[in-house]
């Protein structure tokens, strides 16, 4: 239904957001969501701790955040075709690498492969390609491949689990890679073309040169970039702390293991829940004001957790979930709707480097403060939510969100 109802208001961009949704499906499973099936066989076969594992994914997303800002110049330039296909090699390259690692050497040097071409391949390299193709009208389009590609870890993970069953995890590797060349490459060279290259912001305008959209009235643009960079590294850090240590988390407060997993199952249909909520009614509002409310998602959800335990469980993956899911959409359409089109896609590397560094380092920390506070770790991950709500409410626009409710041109 929800499909249906996109189709309709997005006319002819329906094609190209299924192309880029299922190549985003496809990108999103054979890396980010690699780790939780494959992690564990990989260190068990290499001799390796498992932390070794995520130590390398963690490179992967450090070398992704240095990516971010070239590719987004590249997509402002040539489009996001060409930049697309040319990751879907790269995808293959690193998971045949990581295929034929035999120790930690093999295995960090696969990992930074793959993190190139996840910092020119992901999220961030799909929103340029759609504003690059429609402009201020990509904010359905962008919420379109969110709604598609929030699958992910629904189809990647059984995916992984199965290859794993019947090829090892080598050969899950290696057919990861064959899909990339077989499906995904074909999905991105299916993309419409850009019709003319646009000049891609300066450097020094990763805070913008262009006006923005709706024109900041007391926040400058190098506050706007500085205040969307917290958001986007805090949001991004507790979204992937939860990802790694939520069955720890919700057992501080008393959940069992089996409950907090049979919970953790809530979250990915929250997120795509949340996208829906956002296609739907909150489309309607600013993009600010979304974001506004769905970054109090998770303190809420946090609060009820701390003060009702376990029984709350279910509804904290609920809250978090939809939250984080309506947030997703938010990293794509709050710069273009602050800055403009102009530059986009440089501007978005820019602005999440600090987020991907952030989320690099989540497991680690955010697993040193459990270990060490257990039930108080959730102190913490309230008031960071906080902090990206208060980033948030520090920007003013010249017609404030909270009373103007005319959405933007779509």
């Amino acid at each position: 239904m929800a499909w249906t109802r996109f189709s309709q208001a997005a006319g002819g961009r329906a094609r190209p957001v299924a192309l880029l949704g299922l190549a985003q499906t496809l990108s999103w499973g054979s890396s980010f969501y690699l780790p939780a099936v494959l992690a564990h066989p990989m260190a068990t076969d290499l001799g390796l701790p498992p932390p070794m594992v995520y130590l390398a994914f963690s490179l992967a997303l450090v070398v992704s955040a240095a990516v971010g800002p070239a590719a987004g110049r590249a997509i402002d330039r040539l489009g996001g075709r060409p930049v697309l296909m040319g990751c879907n090699g790269v995808f293959a390259l690193g998971l045949v690498l990581l295929a034929l690692a035999q120790g930690p050497w093999g295995l960090f040097a696969a990992w930074a492969v793959l993190g190139l071409a996840m910092g020119a391949g992901l999220y961030e390299a799909a929103f340029a390609t759609l504003v690059k193709l429609y402009g201020q009208a990509a904010r359905n389009p962008i919420t379109g491949i969110t709604l598609i590609a929030g699958f992910a870890s629904t189809v990647g993970w059984p995916l992984s689990a199965w290859m794993l069953s019947q090829h090892g995890w080598r050969g899950a590797c290696l057919a990861w890679a064959a899909l990339h060349l077989l499906v995904g490459l074909p999905l991105n060279a299916l993309l419409p073309r850009a019709v003319a290259p646009v000049a891609a912001a300066p450097p020094a305008a990763t805070g913008a040169t262009a006006p923005p959209v709706q024109p900041a009235a007391a926040t400058s643009q190098r506050a706007l970039v500085a205040l969307l960079s917290l958001f986007f590294a805090v949001s991004m850090f507790v979204g992937t702390a939860w990802a790694t240590h939520l069955p720890q988390l919700l057992q501080s407060v008393g959940a069992t293991l089996a409950v907090a997993i049979g919970v953790g199952a809530l979250v990915g249909p929250a997120q795509v829940a949340g996208r829906v909520l956002e296609f739907g009614f909150l489309r309607r509002v600013h993009p600010l004001l979304s974001a506004r409310l769905s970054s109090l998602a998770h303190p809420l959800g946090i609060g009820v957790l701390l003060l009702a335990g376990a029984p709350a469980a279910a509804l904290f993956a609920v809250l978090h979930g939809a939250g984080n899911g309506i947030l997703t959409i938010a990293k794509g359409t709050l710069p273009l709707v602050l800055f403009g089109a102009q530059g986009y896609g440089a501007r978005q590397g820019w602005l999440m480097m600090p987020a991907r560094v952030a989320q690099a380092s989540a497991p680690f920390v955010f697993g040193l403060a459990l270990d060490r506070w257990g039930r108080g770790a959730l102190w913490l991950s309230g008031a960071l939510g906080l902090v990206a709500f208060a980033a948030l409410m520090a920007i003013r626009l010249r017609h404030d969100p909270a009373t103007d409710a005319q959405p933007l041109p779509r």
